[in-house]
């Protein structure tokens, strides 16, 4: 693991990364994360009977969009075409939790890492947001990313689960 904070320059200051020597190659980045809630909660969730319309759905889009807008968010984070963006929402009732799992690709000089956790991000808080009326314990965690292909470092994977 690499000791050297890249948006730090040699004096200790916060600045962007120049990325104009690097080349453009295919990079793709892997985020999950989850939200846990009440069984009821779950069980609203998964009928669709929630008042505030298809919580999933809404999470989904959510999330693609905060992907698009993560340079916005994180000050030294690079504009990027993104070519893809994927969130899934997976119910998992064992567990009480609905598992948020984001996809983003793009074709350029630096990594999708930041838009796919933004994106899980996004939307665990957009089901929060969405379901704080009926429950107020809900607890987003667990957000990590789980594979990133392409760049100068290569393909990571995770190693243990989350």
């Amino acid at each position: 693991m690499s000791s050297k904070l890249t948006h730090l320059d040699s004096e200790g200051n916060a600045h962007m990364v120049d990325v104009g020597d690097k080349e453009i190659t295919q990079r793709t980045a892997v985020a999950r994360g989850s939200i846990s809630m009440a069984p009821e909660t779950l069980a609203l969730i998964a009928s669709g009977g929630h008042k505030k319309g298809d919580v999933l759905t809404v999470a989904r889009i959510a999330g693609i969009q905060a992907a698009k807008q993560t340079s916005q968010l994180i000050p030294m984070c690079h504009p990027l075409m993104l070519n893809k963006v994927g969130v899934e929402l997976e119910l998992d009732v064992d567990n009480s939790q609905v598992v948020i799992t984001a996809t983003c690709k793009v074709d350029g000089k630096t990594g999708v890492e930041m838009e796919a956790l933004t994106a899980v991000s996004t939307a665990a808080l957009t089901i929060y947001d969405m379901c704080k009326a009926v429950d107020k314990n809900m607890v987003i965690g667990g957000i990590h990313l789980q594979e990133k292909q392409g760049g100068r470092s290569g393909h990571y994977q995770r190693a243990e689960a989350v």
